[in-house]
């Protein structure tokens, strides 16, 4: 059975991926995305089918759009006013856009929704707000927070994710998922996480230093670095950082390093190989924004190794500039991880309470006719 899904801050399609492409989950179909990134947006139409709409939400919503029947809704409102980057934390306006996005569940009929962001979003005010506001429209809404290494990422990055289910139409939703993987240091008979090794080992050195297209293929390229930046990169050794940088190569050490001691262990440092990576961010072409040195070659990781720790397949077409495909990796969610998310809507959506869908399909009946009924009497 296959249910209608809707993707919201949608960015290149990673969650729609993971819900769509039975290598993940499956079992669902787009009907409609929307972001206000263009090049996102043209990346989700190169990938899926149904409506791809490049607007602000707000501005869109109050355009009065016919919005689609949908089964579930997914999506994560900007998460930069949540993140630990924003050490006030306060005054950002995006942090509000989770109405709108709850503004389409409403409009749309869904009876589910699934609501990712940053991990700090946990524990906030704002998390309360949006449970409340949902539970007010008649959902029961389940939290937590999720790493992506424990469904089959190469990568640590850890996420909130809100699930809502109308208790009058969703039996059950089985949340958190059950782990696909563990860590090293957990006793289980689950496969260990992956690692930098099995997601980019066999992808050898990179041809060239642009893109020459945007075919999936030419994102394995390199870039033109100083012959400074190259005696920096040497300087580090395997899993190393910028503090031994500053001890094998103190004169070639930015100053601003040198002078701040601590803190910042992921600067400047190196991936391990029989590890997850970190959190690939949306500058990961740059080695001083955290540990985004290749294990052993004297460079930072490329687009394609970068597209594979956060687990697109290679058959994945992004479409823009470097620095445009870049940030749609690095703001994505990772496939792997929300075909997992996937599975446990499927599951609950395909044991619906056959009362109530009937009931509602019968009032979406009657409603289509008084909208029919009043544009004839027009």
């Amino acid at each position: 059975m296959t249910f209608r899904l809707i993707d919201l801050f949608s960015g290149a399609g990673g969650m729609s991926l993971g819900f769509v492409d039975e290598r993940f989950g499956g079992g669902f179909k787009v009907v409609l995305a929307v972001d206000n990134d263009k090049a996102s947006v043209e990346t989700h139409s190169a990938n899926f089918s149904g409506e791809a709409v490049c607007s602000n939400i707000e501005e869109w919503l109050a355009s009065e759009p016919e919005i689609p029947e949908a089964d579930v809704v997914i999506g994560g409102p900007p998460c930069q006013g949540f993140s630990l980057l924003n050490k006030k934390r306060t005054g950002d306006e995006r942090r509000a856009l989770w109405i709108p996005y709850m503004e389409v569940v409403r409009r749309s009929g869904a009876p589910l929704f699934v609501m990712e962001n940053v991990s700090e979003l946990y524990r906030s005010d704002e998390l309360k707000d949006i449970i409340k506001y949902a539970e007010g429209m008649g959902f029961i809404v389940a939290t937590g927070v999720l790493n992506t290494a424990d469904y089959g990422v190469p990568q640590t990055r850890k996420r909130t994710i809100a699930v809502g289910f109308k208790v009058d139409e969703i039996v059950a939703i089985e949340f958190p998922p059950r782990p696909s993987h563990a860590s090293r240091k957990t006793i289980s008979n689950l496969p260990k996480w992956k690692t930098v090794r099995e997601a980019i080992y066999d992808l050898g050195r990179p041809t060239g230093t642009e893109i020459g297209g945007i075919a999936p293929h030419d994102l394995h390229f390199g870039r033109n670095p100083t012959p400074k930046s190259i005696a920096r990169y040497k300087a580090v050794p395997p899993g190393g950082n910028r503090f031994d940088l500053q001890r094998n190569a103190p004169e070639i050490t930015p100053a601003c390093w040198i002078r701040k001691k601590s803190g910042g262990t992921d600067l400047f440092g190196r991936l391990w190989w029989d590890e997850p990576s970190v959190t690939i961010r949306t500058e990961f072409f740059k080695p001083e924004k955290g540990r985004y040195l290749h294990p052993d070659q004297h460079r930072p990781i490329t687009h394609r190794e970068a597209a594979r720790l956060m687990g697109f397949p290679d058959d994945f077409a992004f479409k823009g500039s470097k620095v445009e495909i870049a940030r749609q990796i690095g703001n994505a969610v990772p496939p792997p991880f929300a075909g997992a998310l996937s599975k446990i809507v499927h599951a609950a959506l395909s044991n619906r309470k056959k009362e109530a869908s009937s009931k509602k399909n019968s009032t979406r009946r009657k409603e289509a006719g008084v909208r029919i009924g009043k544009t004839v009497a027009a």
